[in-house]
């Protein structure tokens, strides 16, 4: 897995967020099992209810193209025009990754740069977890 380029990938997302409202911009980089990226930014509504965060616009971005198994996802955010920050996914964010990923061995990477950066696995953001097997 190389950090480096998710983390620059999810850098050059969240340039292209979409948030006149907060101007929080976050960007996501989604590596999947196939070494595929693909990219997600938050996108914001004036009615809030609908805005869309980077980590789920990556994700329903990959789902929808049938991708169903995925390794890893660098996450950073920050006010626009200011210098990255390290961006923990919300609760939402990370009950999706759950839908998807094994918790034990899914990395979520929250970074601030290439050389500022903290790995967790999904089990770590969310112990005690609720997946697709609790329904099996």
């Amino acid at each position: 897995m190389d950090i480096e380029k998710l983390i620059k990938t999810a850098e050059e997302m969240r340039n292209l967020s979409y948030v006149p409202y907060s101007h929080y911009a976050v960007g996501a980089a989604l590596l999947c099992e196939d070494g595929e990226i693909v990219k997600g930014c938050n996108i914001e509504n004036a009615s809030y209810g609908p805005t869309m965060c980077a980590e789920r616009t990556a994700f329903f971005k990959a789902v929808s193209e049938g991708k169903r198994k995925f390794t890893a996802i660098a996450v950073t955010g920050g006010m626009q025009g200011e210098k990255c920050e390290k961006a923990p996914p919300c609760g939402v964010c990370r009950q999706v990754m759950r839908e998807f990923c094994d918790p034990k061995e899914f990395r979520v990477i929250i970074s601030a740069s290439t050389e500022d950066y903290d790995v967790y696995t999904l089990e770590e953001l969310l112990p005690q977890s609720f997946g697709p097997e609790n329904l099996s």
